[in-house]
């Protein structure tokens, strides 16, 4: 699955300075896939967001990356960062959860 990454601001380049890295992924409320990181990520400057489906995110309160599939119903909030977008679809997803998840940078 791919990622195009959104705004430079400081929790995107922090986030991709931990690149490559390996993340468990799991369900959480039926909404988006989570993972957590081995630390948090600088959040100075970055705008909050109204995640869309597709759209991988940061939560500033729990330290973790989410992948949105179902986002209705979740308006703006300044603890969520947008990181990225992506395309998958919820069966693609599916496999990722409850194992290990490589996450690394390449070229376009």
């Amino acid at each position: 699955m791919d990622v195009v990454l959104g705004a430079d601001n400081a929790t995107t380049r922090d986030f991709l300075s931990m690149l490559p890295l390996t993340l468990t992924l799991e369900e959480f409320s039926g909404r988006e896939k989570i993972g957590y990181l081995p630390r948090r990520l600088d959040t100075t400057g970055s705008p909050g967001s109204d995640p869309e489906d597709g759209d991988l995110i940061y939560f500033v309160p729990w330290g973790n990356i989410g992948f949105y599939y179902n986002s209705a119903g979740i308006g703006h909030s300044a603890q969520v960062i947008h990181l990225g977008t992506y395309r998958a679809s919820t069966e693609q997803l599916d496999r990722l959860q409850g194992g290990y998840v490589t996450v690394a940078l390449t070229d376009p």
